[in-house]
């Protein structure tokens, strides 16, 4: 049996029991076919080109679901909002009430097949432009991770299912931005007990929030990076921290309650959380030896940078490694707002080379993370053009396309092809971008 393939539609669909909401999608799609509400993340078909930018940067696997419909009925965005689970493939007698000519003994899997991701990864050739011309930094990140990047496990517990989590007890809560001032930023420590939960610095994990949301249904789970090393928080032992900013407003301002982050933050030492995760195969440090690591965050961005640069002390007290630079570039809006602002001042100076910006410091100008980029790029210009230096980038969102404009105008200033640079950093997983 065959399938008129000029009346079906291989719609692209995000699998909401699956998707942990980290966003990575929507920040992916270069052209705006892929949006989100309180619930789902949802993909326009009338606006999906197939180009799969957003499938490889997925820590889940929830964006590479496609089902065969009729063009004429194609999933609005208003019904996959209401999706709890994704509807099933249309079966030949379906498509045939709806329309399509069927003819001999087929299912509906026929029809345009899903694209290879290969494009998405190869990068460096395409124009950065967003779908509305502007500059699209995305395009410019990697989704394979460093050649010498140990392998991660993923995916081991959830997230189809609560009853396929982890529970972990807290074993730390303390906070570590100033008291008294609003941005409430916490590191929290999670133990697995006797659960195996081997993690890699970079990737992230899920938490459930008990309870229901305003529809009574369960919470979704919300991703946070891991903030430590590998051999744990405390090394030798089988934990993992974070670090949490208490959400009371959203990004334009307004009043909002985060139920993940204020949950986390209220939590005392042996209380117990559910865990699924963990998650992230690409945003992963080099383990070369003299490989370079140059790190860009702000505020709880700086989690993952916390973890690598833990992994490389630890590494280097020992003897056993021999690194290259440690550069980092953090942000906030004053020393109060930096987490681990005390701790970051006892490290060595020939270990990592510091630099802060600070956007509200009382007197001073306002001060960004591209701002001390552009003031240190002789030194920058030389990483982006040495193949044992990785960049990564993690932050809100809106630093993003700043941070990329940065490291594009050292280069041209260096008299360096940015095209060819930035497809070099994509191709060979020397540029992540984890933003939010």
């Amino acid at each position: 049996m065959g399938i008129n393939e000029g009346q079906i539609l291989r719609q692209h669909l995000i699998d909401p029991e699956i998707c942990i909401r980290c966003n990575t999608c929507e920040a992916t799609c270069p052209v705006g076919a892929i949006t989100h509400d309180s619930r789902n993340y949802v993909v326009d078909a009338e606006k999906c080109n197939l180009c799969m930018a957003c499938v490889p940067p997925c820590p889940t696997g929830s964006i590479d679901n496609w089902r065969a419909v009729p063009k004429a009925h194609a999933y609005s965005v208003v019904e996959q909002f209401d999706w709890d689970e994704l509807p099933a493939e249309l079966s030949a007698e379906q498509l045939t009430q709806m329309g399509v000519e069927v003819s001999g003994d087929s299912s509906a899997d026929a029809g345009q097949s899903a694209p290879s991701p290969e494009a998405a990864i190869s990068g460096g050739n395409e124009p950065a432009l967003s779908d509305s011309g502007g500059f699209n930094s995305t395009q410019y990140g990697a989704t394979l991770p460093p050649w010498s990047a140990a392998h991660p496990f993923t995916n081991l517990y959830g997230p189809k299912a609560t009853d396929k989590s982890i529970t972990a007890t807290v074993a730390g809560n303390v906070r570590v931005t100033e008291v008294g001032k609003d941005y409430d930023t916490h590191h929290i420590v999670l133990d697995f007990g006797r659960m195996p939960f081997p993690v890699l610095e970079g990737q992230s994990i899920g938490i459930i929030a008990p309870g229901v949301d305003e529809h009574g249904r369960p919470h979704h789970a919300r991703q946070y990076s891991i903030a430590s090393p590998r051999n744990g928080e405390r090394p030798g032992y089988n934990n993992v921290s974070l670090t949490i900013k208490r959400v009371l407003e959203d990004h334009q301002g307004r009043p909002v309650r985060g139920v993940a982050s204020n949950y986390m933050c209220d939590l005392q030492v042996g209380d117990t959380v559910q865990v699924i995760g963990p998650f992230g195969a690409s945003f992963l440090m080099p383990n070369h030896p003299k490989s370079h690591i140059v790190m860009i965050c702000t505020g709880t961005g700086s989690a993952p940078m916390r973890a690598m640069t833990e992994w490389r002390r630890r590494l280097r007290a020992s003897g056993k490694f021999e690194g290259g630079k440690l550069m980092l570039f953090f942000g906030a809006r004053t020393k109060e707002e930096l987490p681990y602002f005390g701790p970051l001042q006892t490290l060595p100076k020939d270990f990592i080379d510091i630099n802060f910006a600070f956007s509200r410091a009382v007197g001073q100008p306002k001060r960004y993370v591209q701002d001390a980029m552009r003031e240190r790029a002789a030194d920058v210009a030389k990483l982006l053009t040495d193949p044992n230096a990785f960049f990564y980038v993690c932050g809100l969102k809106a630093m993003e396309e700043g941070v990329v404009l940065a490291l594009r105008d050292i280069a041209m200033g260096a008299g360096l092809s940015w095209e060819d640079v930035a497809g070099g950093l994509k191709r060979e997983g020397r540029l992540h971008l984890e933003t939010y």
